[in-house]
């Protein structure tokens, strides 16, 4: 494909260009497989959000911390993958853009949103279960809704402003019909702080998070069924994490520091080079777009806890006897509690007392 070519809401249009050094090769069968990754994440991560955002509205009592956090992160998820159908279309018909530039703008806003806060609450969760593991802080009774709703709000409104840029720096080239960013070094600078600031920082508390309970877990020598399951999120969680982020990132990092306004204006990139990173960039972002879809797996389906409470549901909604369901829910009391959604540590401090950060 040519430099102009990709295209998506990343921000990752080809506004970094090198110049006419040589015509790129297609990125072969791009138009086909491109699109059926972005509609398979489109229906698996609508529905999986969808049904997470059910069963945690559905949840009686009051939510942890945690919960919450899982709450607005299948939101965020379920909005994104809303608009990949657009995308997929996009990518369908050689990245032209087909549904005027309000939709362009918007669809990248949208995106952008979503990039910021999935990481941050991702973050934010690996936080609040470094507190309940190893300070052993509560999770539930010492949590105001109030305190609750700050910290969801203001990662609410970080995303909303990082992604400001990408809406006003979007276009829609009316020539060649590619949505698109505006080349302008002050995008790019943005765009670069951007990588530090959504990757390696939120990477960096999460590494630090998760290592420090597998290491509260394994000091323990005798471990339970529940401690198992736990070290086994921990690394899901992570693998994850670096899996689907850190390949886009690295190829955008590649992509805005090989231009030439970026270096000095002699700076040139061999054809091989431009080539495989435009290569890396559209490969690399299906893998960040899967990431929508796999978290709900994650964060539902890997809970022993919270997989019993679908169960639980499932026989309500298909009319299972009141006794099968009765056994199901001691069979959930008794189990021993995961690591995500589940914690029985009793507290000692609270996490917050005042409403604000």
């Amino acid at each position: 494909m040519t430099t102009e070519a990709w295209t998506t809401g990343f921000e990752m249009s080809g506004d970094y260009e090198w110049g006419d050094l040589c015509q790129q090769q297609k990125l072969h069968f791009a138009q086909v497989y491109i699109p059926i990754l972005y509609f398979f994440a489109f229906l698996i991560g609508f529905i999986g959000n969808l049904f997470v955002i059910v069963l945690m509205a559905m949840k009686k009592g009051n939510k942890r911390m945690v919960d919450n956090f899982v709450l607005n992160l299948a939101v965020a998820d379920l909005v994104f993958v809303c608009t990949l159908p657009l995308w997929a279309l996009s990518a369908a018909h050689n990245n032209h853009w087909y549904f005027g530039e309000s939709l362009c703008k918007v669809s990248s806003y949208i995106i952008s949103v979503n990039r910021c806060s999935s990481i941050l609450f991702l973050t934010g969760m690996g936080v609040e279960r470094y507190l309940v593991v190893t300070k052993r802080v509560h999770s539930k009774s010492s949590m105001t809704k109030k305190c609750i709703f700050t910290t969801c709000g203001c990662i609410w409104a970080v995303a909303l402003l990082l992604g400001i840029p990408s809406l006003l720096y979007r276009k829609l080239n009316a020539s060649d019909k590619f949505c698109q960013d505006e080349d302008s070094s002050v995008y790019r600078k943005y765009n670069l702080a951007l990588l530090v600031l959504t990757f390696l920082l939120p990477l960096g508390v999460i590494l630090f998070c998760y290592c420090s309970i597998c290491i509260k877990l394994l000091s323990h020598i005798s471990m339970g069924k529940g401690t198992k399951n736990s070290l086994k999120i921990i690394f899901t969680i992570i693998s994850t994490f670096i899996c689907s982020w850190l390949p886009f990132n690295a190829f955008k990092a590649f992509l805005i520091l090989s231009s030439p306004s970026e270096l000095n204006q002699e700076a040139s990139v061999s054809c091989s080079a431009q080539t495989f990173i435009k290569w890396g960039l559209s490969l690399s972002t299906c893998l960040a777009f899967m990431n929508s879809c796999i978290n709900p797996i994650i964060y539902a389906f890997m809970d022993h806890h919270f997989r019993r409470r679908v169960q639980l549901y499932c026989f309500h909604f298909f009319g299972t006897s009141r006794k099968t369901s009765q056994g199901l829910v001691v069979s959930s009391s008794a189990a021993e509690s995961s690591l995500v959604f589940a914690s029985r540590n009793k507290p000692s401090s609270p996490i917050c007392h005042q409403p604000s950060m």
